[in-house]
């Protein structure tokens, strides 16, 4: 059988069945799967937090975002970061930290944030947080619960994706529940 590498990513057993008539064995499919998976999720970060940004540039509002989130997104990607470098797992299973780190570093490191934009009171009001970005963030935990164990991450890193999908799941929610559907606009009389 020839062998098949492409980014870490061993296609011969997969292609070996299928060319024989054969379904891959779950052996040979999960990790498969697995390392598809976590180069997905790294491609989908490179532009997560774009619908994020698009709404605050669209609305000029910042309401219902919190400078603290941004501030511990960046530690915890920060510390998540340096933790799979250590362990030396493969890029396909961190890679999205990089890039979310690229995305959300600069505007907290710079201070383009003023905090006092951030000071709202709970008042059922997902403000200017995106669906998407949301969504992309909920959906890319739950995929790297699969890809960590596949990899046979530590459970440190496993746990956090878990609570990963805690926190995402709730601001998801409450997106969902709470977000207001788009102001018509009024058609001018002729």
């Amino acid at each position: 059988m020839v062998e098949m590498k492409f980014l870490g990513m061993d296609f011969s057993c997969a292609l070996g069945s299928l060319s024989n008539g054969e379904f891959p064995e779950k052996d040979c499919l999960l990790p498969l799967i697995s390392k598809l998976l976590g180069y997905c999720i790294v491609a989908a970060s490179t532009t997560v937090k774009l619908p994020q940004i698009l709404k605050i540039l669209k609305h000029s509002s910042v309401r219902g975002l919190s400078v603290v989130s941004f501030e511990l997104e960046v530690i915890g990607y920060t510390i998540a970061l340096a933790y799979c470098l250590h362990k030396g797992l493969p890029f396909s299973a961190y890679g999205e930290l990089a890039f979310l780190l690229i995305q959300v570093a600069p505007t907290i490191l710079a201070g383009q944030i003023d905090p006092l934009l951030f000071e709202a009171l709970y008042n059922k009001s997902t403000g200017e947080l995106s669906l998407l970005t949301s969504l992309m963030n909920f959906g890319g935990s739950m995929v790297r619960v699969f890809t960590s164990v596949q990899e046979k991450a530590p459970m440190s890193v496993i746990l956090g994706y878990v609570i990963g999908i805690m926190t995402n799941g709730a601001i998801l929610s409450q997106i969902i529940i709470y977000q207001k559907p788009p102001a018509k606009k009024e058609k001018k009389a002729d």
